[in-house]
Order: C-alpha cells, then sequence, then structure tokens
C-alpha cells in the first residue's frame, strides 16, 4: 500500500507540475476585463467570467513603467505567475543552497526565467543581497541574471563586497554610450534621481563611496537653484513638483553627508561652511521641507566642528583658522588674520566658533598684552583695569604721535584696545549725565545764568561741545567700520544698527540746535520780538524742543550700548543673548497686540466722539447749569455752562471744567483712544473715563461692554501669551547659553583683532602719521607705478607671492588631510564599538550555517536526502509567501487559471445537486477532496485507520484553506517533517486554491464550503462514535500519542 501511495503521490505531484506550467502559460486580461469578471463572479456568473478571459488572452497591451512603454518580454515577468519549478528555485535561493540552485539552473525546462520575482517584487539576485551571500550572487551573475537596480539594493544593504562586484561586472557587459543597469531598469523601490552615489552619501558609507569615487560612477550634479527659471527647471516643476522638490532634497542630503564631504572636497570645512548657509536659505525658500533643511544643516555643523577635535597642536589650529586663498600673503604673513574664523561668524557657524580648541586660542590672542592677568585674583585684575581705563588718553596720544614705538605699540594689543574704549564710551555717557544736569550753570554760574542756557537758540556749552567732539569720533568711527565691511555685512549685525540710529539721532539733535540758532539771530536782526519769549510760549514744533527729544532718545540708545560691553563677562553674557532674543518675541507680540488694539480703538472712536467733543465744549467754555432735553438745548448747555448728563428729573448736572479738559482727550480721535487703550493695560485708566457730558445710558452700556473685552482679551490672553512665548525663549536658550554666549564673544574680540580703529573717540579724529604715510604710499602706487624699478620691483613682487601661497597652500592641504584621515578613523572605531551584535549579524550567521548545511548534504552525496534542521520565524514567513504565491500585486494578476478551476468545480458541484440523494448526503466539492484526502490515508478498513483517517481530515480542515501544497512540503521540511504521511495526501490539493485573486474574489464562497464541511466532519464523528463504542476512542488515543511520540523523535 506504501508503493501505491507513492505512485499517487507522484502523480499528483506530476499532475499539479503541469497545472502550474499551463498557468503560467496564460496570457493576462486587459484591466476592463478583470474588473467585467470580477463583477460576474462576485454576482455568481461565472460561466460568462470566463469566456470573457479567454476571449481577451492574446490582447495585452504593454502598460507604461515609469512614462516609458514596457517590451513584451517585461510585461510578461511582471504579470506571470511563478511556476512550481521557479518558486523551488527562489527557496532554494533563500535558503541559501548553492548546490540546489546551480542544479536548478543546470536542468532548467525551455520556461524558466532566472529573473523571475517572488511576491515581494525581489529577484534572485535581489535575495541574495538581502540574505549577504556572495557566493550566491558570484553563481547567479555567473548564470547571466539581470542586474537592473541590484547596484542599489547592495548599496541599500551595505554589502560592499557585492558592490564592488556589481560594479566589476557592470564594467564587463556595459556598452558606452548606452544607460547603466541601474539608469534602464524599471525602479520600485528608488525613485529616478537617486544614483548610486546619492544613496550611498544617504547611507553614509566611507568605503561604498570611496569606491564610487574612484571608478567615476555617477558622480552627483549641482542642483538648480530653488528660484531657477531655465527650461529644464521650468518643465519639471510643471511637470511634477512634488518629485523637482523631492529630487532637489535628495540631491542635498547627499551632498550634505560627511562622508562625501570628507572624500570628496578639497576643503571640506569651507564646503560645509558654505553648504549649511545654502541649506539655511533653502529652509526660508521652500518652507514645506524646512524640517529637513535644518536638519542637514545642523549636520553639515556637527562635522565641521568635529574636525577641529582633531587637532593636536596648535601650530595645525592657525594653520587651519588663518587660511584664506584669496588673501595677500606677503600682508597676512607673520600675524593672525584668522580669515577662516571670520567666514565662520559670517556664515553663523555657532558650533564651530564656540568650539573649545578655537576659544583657547582666541582667550591667548585677547590677553597677549597682559601676560598672567588670567592667573590673577578678581582685585588684582580690577585694579589693572582701572589703571589702564584712566590711562587711556596718554595711550591714544602716544599711538597718533608715535604708532610704532613701544609705548605707541600697547594700545594695539586687543583687550588694552578693548578696555580704552570702553574707557571712552563710559567717559561719553559720563558727559551725557552733567549735561542732563546742567552742571555747567552750577560750576559756572558766574560766567552763565539758567536763563540764558534755556532761551531758544542758545549757543552750546563746554559740556555739549564736548559731547560734539565724542559724537565726531564715533561717526567717523562708524564710517570706517562700514567701509571694511560693506553695506550688507554692516547691517547684519543688530549693534552696527543700534549704533547708526544712536548716531543718527545725535546729528539730527545737532541740526536742530543749528537751525534754532540761526532763527534766532534772524528774529534778532529783524526786531521780532519772538527771540526772548519764555519756554511756555513757543510753538509745539519748536526746533530746541525737537531737539530736546531727539537727545533724549540718543542718550537712552548710548546707554543701552554698554550691554554689548558686557558680552565679555561670563555671567552677564549669557543674560544679555538671552534679553536679545525675547526682544525678537516681544516684537512678534506688538504684532497681534496693536492689530487688537487698533480695532478696538476704531469702534470706541466711533461711538463716543461726539460726547468727547462735548466734554472739549465744556471744558473751553466752563459756564452755569442749564437745563433742557433736547439736541439744541443740550448744544446751548454745552456753550453757556460745563454739564455732565441728565439727573433724575432729566435734568442736567453741572460738571467742573478742570474735569471735562481731563476726559475730553480720552476718545476725542482714533490716536488719542489707541492712547487710552495702550495705558489700560497697565491700570491706569479707570470708569470714570466713560462718564461722559450728555452721554445716555445704552451708549454707555456698549462702550463699558467694549473696554471690558478689550481688558479680558489683553490681559488675560495676550499678555500670557507673551509670557509663555518669553518663558519658552527662555527655555532654548538657557539649553544653548554657552554656545551662544561664546559665539557673541568671539564676534566682539575679533572686532579687536583688526588694525583699524586702534584709538578711541574722540582721539581718532586727529590726523596721525601712519595716516599721512598710507595717503604717500597710495598716491606714489598710483601714479609712480608706471617707472622700469617700479615694474621689476613688482615682477619680485609677485614672484614671492606665487611662492608664499604655494607653501601656504601646501601646508594647509597637509593639515587638512591629516584632519580628515582622524576623523574618518575615530568614526569607523565609533561605529565599530556602538554597532553591536544587530539582527542582520544574525541573519547572516543563519544565512552562513544554512548554506554550509546544503554544502555538506552535496558533498556526502546525499542529493536526495531529506534534511531536518529548523528555520527561523522569519525565514518560514518567506517560505511561506513564497511557496503559497502570496503576491501584493494580485489585482493584476492573470485570473483566467482560477476561473478555470473553479469553474470546472462549480459544474461539479451543480450536478451533484440535480442528481437525486438516496439515503445519503450529497457532499460538495470541497467535501470530496477531503474525503480523497482520508481514503488516502488508510491502507486497510480497519477501526485505527478509520480514526486515524479522521484525525488526519480534522487537521488539514483547520489549516488555511489556500495553502498549497508547496506551501505545506514547505512546512513540513522545516518543520522536520513531523507530517509525512498527511504532506504527501494534501498534495493532491489543487495549487490553484491559494492564488491570491481567488482569495478576494471567493471569500464567502470559501467560508461557505468550510462551515458545511465542517459541520458534514462533526455528524460523521457522531455516528461513528455511536456506532463503533468506546472501544475505539482507546485505539484513536493510542494511535494519536504514538504519532506525538514519532512526531517529537523526528523533531529531536
Amino acid at each position: 500500500m506504501d508503493e501505491e501511495e507513492n505512485i499517487a503521490s507522484s502523480r499528483n505531484s506530476a499532475a499539479e507540475n503541469r497545472a502550474h506550467e499551463e498557468c503560467g502559460e496564460n496570457q493576462h486580461c486587459k484591466e476592463n476585463t478583470d474588473a467585467a469578471a470580477s463583477a460576474d463572479v462576485t454576482n455568481g456568473n461565472w460561466k460568462e467570467a470566463k469566456i470573457k478571459c479567454s476571449d481577451t488572452q492574446q490582447k495585452v497591451p504593454s502598460a507604461p513603467v515609469n512614462g516609458q512603454p514596457m517590451s513584451a518580454q517585461t510585461q510578461s515577468m511582471q504579470y506571470k505567475q511563478l511556476t512550481l519549478f521557479e518558486k523551488k528555485f527562489l527557496l532554494a535561493v533563500e535558503r541559501g543552497d548553492l548546490a540546489g540552485v546551480r542544479r536548478y539552473c543546470d536542468t532548467a525546462p525551455e520556461d524558466f526565467n532566472i529573473n523571475c520575482c517572488d511576491p515581494l517584487g525581489r529577484s534572485a539576485l535581489l535575495m541574495a543581497i538581502d540574505n549577504e551571500n556572495l557566493d550566491m550572487i558570484e553563481l547567479l551573475i555567473d548564470r547571466g541574471v539581470e542586474m537592473k537596480d541590484a547596484l542599489l539594493h547592495a548599496i541599500n544593504e551595505e554589502f560592499v563586497e557585492s558592490v564592488e562586484l556589481l560594479l566589476d561586472q557592470e564594467n564587463q557587459i556595459h556598452v558606452q554610450g548606452t544607460p547603466h543597469s541601474w539608469e534602464s531598469a524599471e525602479r520600485e523601490t528608488f525613485t529616478a534621481d537617486v544614483t548610486p552615489l546619492i544613496l550611498a552619501a544617504h547611507k553614509n558609507n566611507y568605503e561604498i563611496i570611496k569606491i564610487l569615487l574612484d571608478r567615476g560612477i555617477s558622480p552627483i550634479p549641482c542642483p538648480h537653484d530653488a528660484r531657477c527659471g531655465c527650461e529644464e527647471c521650468t518643465v519639471s516643476r510643471a511637470d511634477d513638483c512634488l518629485r523637482h522638490s523631492r529630487s532637489r532634497l535628495n540631491a542635498y542630503r547627499a551632498l550634505s553627508s560627511p562622508s562625501l564631504i570628507a572624500l570628496s572636497s578639497k576643503d571640506p570645512i569651507l564646503t560645509a561652511f558654505e553648504l549649511s548657509w545654502e541649506l539655511r536659505r533653502l529652509s526660508f525658500l521652500e518652507p514645506e521641507f524646512k524640517v529637513d533643511y535644518i536638519e542637514l544643516r545642523k549636520q553639515c555643523q556637527t562635522f565641521a566642528t568635529a574636525l577641529l577635535d582633531h587637532t593636536r597642536t596648535t601650530q595645525e589650529l592657525e594653520i587651519l583658522l588663518n587660511y584664506d586663498p584669496r588673501g595677500d600673503v606677503l600682508e597676512t604673513c607673520g600675524r593672525m588674520n584668522l580669515a577662516r574664523l571670520k567666514l565662520a561668524i559670517r556664515y553663523k557657524q555657532k558650533k564651530f566658533c564656540a568650539h573649545p580648541n578655537v576659544q583657547q586660542l582666541l582667550a591667548s590672542i585677547w590677553y597677549e598684552g597682559l601676560p598672567g592677568f588670567r592667573r590673577k585674583n578678581i582685585v588684582k585684575q580690577t585694579f589693572q583695569i582701572l589703571f589702564i581705563g584712566l590711562m587711556f588718553p596718554i595711550l591714544s596720544l602716544a599711538y597718533v604721535i608715535a604708532p610704532y614705538s613701544r609705548f605707541g605699540r600697547i594700545i594695539k594689543k586687543p583687550f588694552i584696545k578693548f578696555i580704552c574704549h570702553s574707557a571712552s564710551f563710559l567717559m561719553f555717557l559720563i558727559l551725557l549725565a552733567l549735561a542732563s544736569q546742567r552742571i555747567e550753570t552750577k560750576l559756572f554760574d558766574f560766567f552763565r545764568n539758567d536763563e540764558a542756557i534755556t532761551k531758544r537758540g542758545a549757543p552750546p556749552t563746554l559740556i555739549e561741545l564736548m559731547i560734539l567732539a565724542w559724537v565726531l569720533g564715533l561717526i567717523w568711527s562708524e564710517i570706517k567700520q562700514l567701509w571694511e565691511l560693506g553695506l550688507l555685512d554692516y547691517l547684519s549685525d543688530m549693534w552696527n544698527i543700534l549704533d547708526f540710529v544712536m548716531n543718527s539721532l545725535y546729528v539730527a539733535t545737532i541740526t536742530l540746535r543749528v537751525i534754532a540758532y540761526l532763527q534766532v539771530q534772524k528774529e534778532i536782526d529783524f526786531h521780532t520780538g519772538t527771540a526772548y519769549l519764555p519756554r511756555f510760549m513757543w510753538n509745539a514744533f519748536d526746533p530746541i524742543l525737537l531737539a530736546e527729544g531727539l537727545f533724549a532718545a540718543a542718550n537712552i540708545f548710548s546707554s543701552l550700548k554698554l550691554v554689548y560691553i558686557f558680552s565679555v563677562n561670563p555671567h552677564l553674557g549669557p543674560l544679555q543673548i538671552s534679553l536679545g532674543r525675547m526682544v525678537i518675541d516681544i516684537l512678534k507680540f506688538f504684532c497681534v497686540y496693536i492689530l487688537v488694539l487698533f480695532a478696538f480703538a476704531c469702534g470706541m472712536n466711533q461711538l463716543l466722539w461726539y460726547y468727547a467733543e462735548m466734554e472739549k465744549l465744556v471744558c473751553l467754555k466752563g459756564s452755569s447749569l442749564i437745563t433742557g432735553r433736547n439736541h439744541t438745548s443740550i448744544m446751548n448747555a454745552v456753550i453757556s455752562g460745563p454739564i455732565t448728563g441728565f439727573g433724575p428729573n432729566r435734568t442736567f448736572i453741572p460738571k467742573s471744567a478742570n474735569e471735562a479738559c481731563l476726559t475730553w482727550r480720552r476718545f476725542v480721535n482714533l490716536f488719542e483712544t489707541a492712547q487710552t487703550l495702550f495705558w489700560a493695560s497697565f491700570g491706569l485708566i479707570d470708569l470714570e473715563s466713560f462718564e461722559l457730558t450728555g452721554i445716555q445710558s445704552y451708549t454707555r452700556f456698549w462702550g463699558l461692554l467694549m473696554f471690558g473685552s478689550y481688558c479680558v482679551i489683553n490681559v488675560l490672553v495676550l499678555l500670557n501669551m507673551l509670557i509663555a512665548m518669553m518663558n519658552h525663549s527662555y527655555q532654548v536658550i538657557t539649553e544653548q547659553a554657552d554656545t551662544e554666549w561664546k559665539f557673541a564673544r568671539t564676534k566682539l574680540w575679533m572686532s579687536y583683532f583688526e588694525d583699524g580703529a586702534t584709538v578711541p573717540p574722540p582721539f581718532n579724529i586727529i590726523p596721525t602719521p601712519k595716516t599721512v604715510y598710507y595717503l604717500i604710499r597710495w598716491f606714489l602706487k598710483k601714479f609712480c607705478s608706471q617707472t622700469e624699478f617700479a615694474k621689476n620691483e613688482a615682477i619680485k613682487t609677485i614672484r614671492r607671492k606665487a611662492r608664499q601661497a604655494s607653501e601656504r597652500d601646501h601646508r594647509y592641504q597637509n593639515v587638512m588631510r591629516a584632519l580628515v584621515r582622524r576623523y574618518i578613523t575615530n568614526e569607523q572605531r565609533t561605529a565599530e564599538r556602538q554597532r553591536g551584535v544587530t539582527e542582520d549579524d544574525c541573519n547572516e550567521i543563519k544565512q552562513d550555517i544554512s548554506a554550509l548545511r546544503y554544502e555538506l548534504i552535496e558533498l556526502l552525496g546525499g542529493r536526495n536526502r531529506e534534511t531536518h534542521g529548523t528555520v527561523s520565524k522569519r525565514g518560514r514567513q518567506k517560505e511561506r509567501r513564497l511557496m503559497k504565491g502570496f503576491d501584493l500585486n494580485f489585482l493584476f494578476m492573470d485570473t483566467t487559471t482560477s476561473f478555470d478551476e473553479d469553474y470546472d468545480s462549480m459544474q461539479e458541484y451543480q450536478q451533484q445537486q440535480q442528481q437525486p440523494t438516496v439515503g445519503r448526503k450529497v457532499k460538495s466539492p470541497s467535501r470530496n477532496k477531503f474525503v480523497r484526502l482520508a481514503r488516502g490515508l488508510a491502507g486497510k478498513r480497519n477501526r485505527g485507520n478509520r480514526w486515524r483517517q479522521l484525525i488526519e481530515a480534522t487537521r488539514s480542515k483547520v489549516m488555511p484553506f489556500s495553502r498549497s501544497s508547496e506551501s505545506v512540503n514547505s512546512e513540513s521540511t522545516t518543520h522536520g517533517h513531523r507530517q509525512i504521511s498527511a504532506t504527501a495526501s494534501l498534495g493532491r490539493v489543487d495549487s490553484n486554491l491559494d492564488a491570491s485573486i481567488r482569495r478576494s474574489m471567493f471569500a464567502r464562497k470559501v467560508t461557505t464550503l468550510l462551515q458545511e464541511e465542517a459541520n458534514n466532519l462533526s455528524t460523521d464523528l457522531e455516528e461513528d462514535n455511536q456506532r463503533i463504542g468506546s472501544s475505539y476512542s482507546a485505539d484513536a488515543n493510542q494511535i494519536i500519542a504514538v504519532t506525538r511520540t514519532k512526531s517529537k523523535n523526528e523533531w529531536i
């Protein structure tokens, strides 16, 4: 009986193979035909669905892929179902069975497609790449498998050996002038803009990037600007704006890769700076991807800062920070120009500037003129700073008279220079305070009196003349700074804008004072009598009054300039940075606040302007009580006397003129109403301001309601929102307080490292011999450079410059190469230490063990030997999907084969339904299959085999109905052949039952058949139990126990 079972099993397997081959040879229907057939099947019309599919088998058009039509072979490959031989081939590749794959390739039938794909769309080559099986990749390449985008998958898996192997194969098969394999393939995983180098840069893999760069594979083109209007960008943006933006983002994500910058750029730090600034600009131009661009910008900043970690000596750091390829070698030789650090400040590389190595070098330069200053205690440091501050006039005059003398060069030291400038500015603030207190009238009262000073057009006093000298010095200093930096760089610093506003206010004050003086002198000459009027009788916009207002505002800005000096202090500096950021929040808040203020001001002014005008008339007139009710009487009352409103008997209540003069301004126009609401935010406006002359109760109620609504919105909502914003900003700044402060301090230090603006105001307006020397040299160079001697000297100078520039570049390149080498080595070691044991490592070990097992079987000659072993859960899942034909693209699969099978089954079922039933139940086609399975299990009809048959049928029933014979065989193999007999019997189940299209279309019918089969089996079990008796149950339990023991032994 066992031989008969084996023969029957082999016949069934052969029939299944033929069925699979027939299924694979069928063409697929069109989409509309599929939809119509699906509708017919859903409605129960199987015959029409079969006819529709059979009529369109040879009429399948080529569907476009990525905008290009597919070839017939590609289309067939995409829609053709896998044959049983192809499934076994892919399963062998998945398991790493080299001998099996080699055998399948040697004994392959004619219709075998070595480039077939599994249900997940992976070809055999991609499966080998995922498993990192290099031997399998070599075997498949030798067998002529198509690579397509396999190189991209290998890069994505970071499988370096396979990348080299695929590149070698690409060099052999590539024809000049034709696209590469990864360019011509239909891509499903990667977009068309992703090249091997871009993908490797995304992975930040140094080895793969180095391999691709050495071979010159797909260099990354420079992305077009976001506002580019060329034809290519216009067409791409009109075709697909999302793809256009994503392609630019992918390119910049690759360009900002630290690995690519380190391996491809000659000046990685400069590249990181420029790319970071470009990404910052793109974050504003494309706000949809702002988060991505900001993250890439941080990545570039981190890379540039990480290179500083590997500087080992001060000499390396100086070479790095002083390198300027465009600078003049002769002028920069022998001193610190810090060109690269200036560039970092310009590009706002805060982490780079705040690096400890950079700060240590800057601190050594800053305290160069005061050795041992930092080691002194706070008392000694304070006295030394005060002494230098008091000496600033002497040091300034010494530099003006003899700039190159030993005593004159003291002020050129950065810290001494800063102390002198700070002392000069403090002296300027003291003069402003003296001017505001009119100290000259108190000290020199016998020369002048206070009345002469307060008159219109008074000449400047001694203090004011000193202030004028300081203002001229400050203006000259700002002009020189503007000339050196340029307009854009000058305006990029907010402190420069503050200085510009301050100086502008002083200039306007001086101008108005001059105008007032000239105007008074003119009035005196013409004897108009207005030159000596008292102040309370002056015009509201008199030049003196305007000048005093502007001068007061200039004093405020001058005092705020002290905050800039505080940035040097480690305690006040971070606080100054926090205040600066909160000012930005306050400005944002005022945008909303002004909108609310303007809205309520318009409403309340519209409501109360009439009564405010009446209050104004009361203030101006101030007469006695008048009674009346109509408008005319009210106006007459306003003209003739003060009134406040109606009393209980509708009589006017008198109101004093002083009260009316205080309240009429509150709502008389839009500007006054806005001021009233502004001061109401601070609680300075009471409800008595709404007790206006002649106001009605209804109007008063609406006025109070609007005022209350404004207070609620302003106080409870907006002010609390401002507090929350400032609190959030302070928390964010606190986290980065050290970096922000060090960056601000670096900018201040760098401003004093320059040679210009050595002498503080007001001594900087005095011409120095140095200025005369520079003027003479410029004149000689301009007009006397055409002589023969000048030409020879120019040639010698050019040669020296070229030689020194070459030496400078050579030193910088040596340092940069050393830093990059140390950086890459450290990154590789860090990655190896942090990597640990990952899931990929475990899968690789499992793959090696599986490949070794099959190699041993091949060497021992056990080609047909059954192997027993365990497979991981993921491996069983992949094998089950492969053997079951689980395809994610089942909606595009051919449905003809499943229609044929199901149509035949339905016809058989209908014929059985039409036959008369005589003493026996009519069973469904599924029931017949299970009955055949049960009969095949039984070799003879005894009681034990009968129970075994029912048990195996029950086991088969609980299995998923869609499982094919291949999946059952696969599971049986992976679990150690615990159910050999059941597997052989289940091989008779039609393989098309597991088709994905059938699962989606016939779910209800399958559920009904299974339910019916379960009921029939349950009925049969009950009848057999009643007929056979309890003795058979004992036999069944014994058989089950023996079966379990046998399965356990086989598993062990």
